[in-house]
């Protein structure tokens, strides 16, 4: 793994790089249901609700940000106060290089931080290497829900997983 990496919390000026990665996720069709592209707009009203509990974090190579993490609303009632649903996206050039295993360890930190006990994620039965990424860091499959969504107008399944983070 690279120990170049450094990671901090994302600012108003990381915005274009995290749209850029986001936007790779999107035409790459491997990590969201997204399928049109997001404008630095979408980006920032996006940044205003990633503030004190719900973090986003970027992950840095030679000043270039190659990847970003944040702690969403996993839902607005209040008995899953502590659960923190999880985003990820790695800049195309650096899948497969370690980038996930140094942002899935920093925003669980994080996560611990800001006094969440689970985090939840949703991802694609077929990301095999993202799921290779999240079971190594302790995640584990929950279900997959069947036709959860639409992607290039055909129902995909979604799959969950989960890892307990403060017991």
């Amino acid at each position: 793994m690279n120990t170049g990496y450094k990671s901090r919390l994302a600012t108003i000026n990381d915005l274009e790089s995290i749209l850029n990665i986001y936007n790779q996720g999107i035409e790459d069709k491997i990590a969201t249901l997204e399928e049109d592209q997001k404008d630095l707009g979408y980006m920032t009203e996006w940044f205003n609700d990633h503030n004190e509990r719900f973090a986003a974090i970027v992950i840095e190579n030679n000043d270039e940000i190659v990847g970003w993490a944040s702690l969403n609303p996993y839902s607005n009632r209040c008995a899953y106060v502590g659960v923190a649903d999880l985003s990820i996206y790695i800049r195309r050039d650096y899948r497969g290089k370690g980038v996930g295993s140094v942002l899935l360890k920093e925003i669980e930190c994080t996560a611990i931080k800001n006094e969440f006990n689970k985090i939840v994620l949703f991802t694609f039965p077929f990301n095999k290497l993202g799921q290779g990424l999240y079971r190594k860091k302790g995640f584990r499959e929950v279900g997959v829900f069947k036709n959860q969504g639409k992607l290039e107008g055909r129902y995909v399944d979604v799959m969950i997983m989960e890892k307990i983070i403060i017991p």
